[in-house]
């Protein structure tokens, strides 16, 4: 039986749960269907620090993974945008793009997919307080849980990689296959507050906290960081 390889991107200072909620998914599904293999990939071996305490170390190396036929990218703040300027990491994304079926993103990951030229003239979202930044890479802003835009699929913020990944499921392996892992997971969210109403949405109180980002993110990209801080 051949194997096809769905491969999870890391890099320093990404936001865990941008990562664990869909590897969770996709795990998940892989364990009941053996034609699809998980690696988490990194440009080496050595385990990576994140935004939170945590850190993790990745199960394979760009190079061990040329070819995979899925691709996740998971967001974060100041170093997601650092990200863009890693030649290896975005390199990596374009030379997958060119055999995998589909690459998907996770909040400001798909700012990672926008730098390897893969959003150009796509719709594509990521996470609320910098979906504006997406023009900078020539995508089509879109408010959504998740933007399924053919061969490029991109989920807005953090928990909506959970979502993300069950539609994958969905589109891989049918309706019957995606409700099983969800199942698994039990996943039915049913947050405190409620669901969120964007009508109350800070955007005034976010735009210093998104400013900062990415002055320091892109402190050594002058140019990239004039071009976003014009779109924020």
């Amino acid at each position: 039986m051949t194997q096809k390889t769905f491969a999870f991107v890391v890099y320093p200072g990404l936001t865990p749960l941008d990562l664990v909620g869909p590897l969770q998914v996709i795990n998940s599904h892989a364990a009941a269907d053996p034609s699809v293999r998980v690696a988490v990939v990194g440009e080496t071996l050595e385990p990576l620090g994140t935004d939170t305490p945590l850190r993790i170390a990745p199960s394979h190396t760009f190079d061990q993974v040329p070819d995979p036929s899925w691709v996740l990218v998971p967001g974060g703040a100041a170093p997601t945008l650092r990200a863009l300027g890693d030649e290896t990491l975005v390199g990596y994304l374009r030379r997958a793009a060119e055999s995998a079926e589909l690459m998907t993103s996770v909040c400001t990951g798909s700012l990672l997919l926008g730098r390897a030229g893969l959003l150009e003239g796509r719709e594509a979202t990521t996470h609320w307080t910098f979906l504006d930044t997406l023009r900078a890479f020539g995508a089509k802003p879109v408010r959504q849980r998740w933007v399924d835009a053919g061969e490029v699929i991109t989920a807005a913020g953090v928990s909506a990689g959970i979502d993300l990944a069950l539609h994958l499921v969905e589109r891989m392996r049918g309706t019957d296959a995606a409700r099983l892992v969800q199942f698994g997971i039990e996943y039915d969210p049913r947050p405190p507050l409620g669901p969120l109403d964007w009508s109350l949405a800070p955007h005034e109180q976010m735009r210093p906290f998104v400013d900062h980002i990415v002055r320091e993110g892109l402190a050594d990209q002058p140019e990239l960081r004039e071009k976003l801080l014009a779109r924020s």
